[in-house]
């Protein structure tokens, strides 16, 4: 059994262009697809979030239609009631990564606000694509790869292949034209090579020990090469 660290947002709002705050957090689908395929392997895990304050889970991710049905949303919402390692977190700050086996970065909005400028983030992702250590990242969490900068300014993930959230699937949600930024474009500005396919289709990329996903149907087939990758 490997220790398996969850980073997480810990914010509960993304900041429009307009200054408004948006509600949002994590995306539920994006956290519970994988924690129920690693603790099904065996494996254990741990929330880390900054500051060490308790997730939020954005709400519209609880919703029937994102979850086809009302029964499955239900089931959702209850492995997040139920799971203890969300209800305490330990800070992202003390996180030494030699403690774990693997690092997974669940998206939701919520990474936009907080993890894209959190240095402590950004060393350990660093740290974490070095080591060689199996790392996946998945929807809007990869907002938290621009933070990983290196001595010289450069982004540590330049030259990197991933999938993310797209524009074309941020305009279809309705956020793109009141965001102060798109992911997919700060990401290929930052020397990221972003691999766009279909809107909401299942989508994952594996380059060496990085996994991404570009959206929340990419979280369950991400867990599954992450788990490949842990043997």
């Amino acid at each position: 059994m490997s220790k398996i660290l969850f980073v997480m947002t810990g914010a509960d709002h993304w900041t429009l262009a307009d200054g408004t705050q948006h509600p949002t957090g994590f995306w539920a689908e994006e956290a519970v697809a994988p924690y129920e395929a690693f603790k099904a392997a065996g494996h254990e895990i741990v929330v880390a979030t900054p500051g060490g304050v308790v997730p939020t889970v954005d709400k519209g991710s609880l919703a029937a239609e994102v979850n086809g049905g009302q029964e499955n949303a239900d089931r959702i919402a209850g492995v997040l009631a139920s799971a203890p390692e969300l209800q305490q977190p330990v800070r992202l700050e003390d996180v030494n990564l030699d403690d774990y086996a693997a690092v997974f970065y669940p998206g939701g909005h919520g990474p936009m606000e907080d993890l894209a400028v959190d240095a402590d983030s950004g060393r350990l992702l660093t740290l974490a694509l070095e080591s060689g250590k199996p790392l996946g990242v998945v929807c809007h969490a990869p907002a938290a790869l621009l933070a990983a900068t290196k001595a010289d300014g450069s982004n540590a993930f330049a030259g990197r292949r991933v999938a993310a959230f797209t524009n074309a699937e941020e305009t279809q949600a309705g956020l793109a034209d009141k965001a102060k930024w798109l992911l997919q474009d700060r990401l290929t500005e930052a020397g990221v090579q972003v691999d766009v396919a279909e809107p909401w289709a299942p989508h994952v990329i594996v380059d060496g020990n990085l996994v991404t996903g570009q959206n929340p149907a990419s979280s369950a087939p991400l867990a599954v090469e992450l788990l490949k990758k842990l043997g």
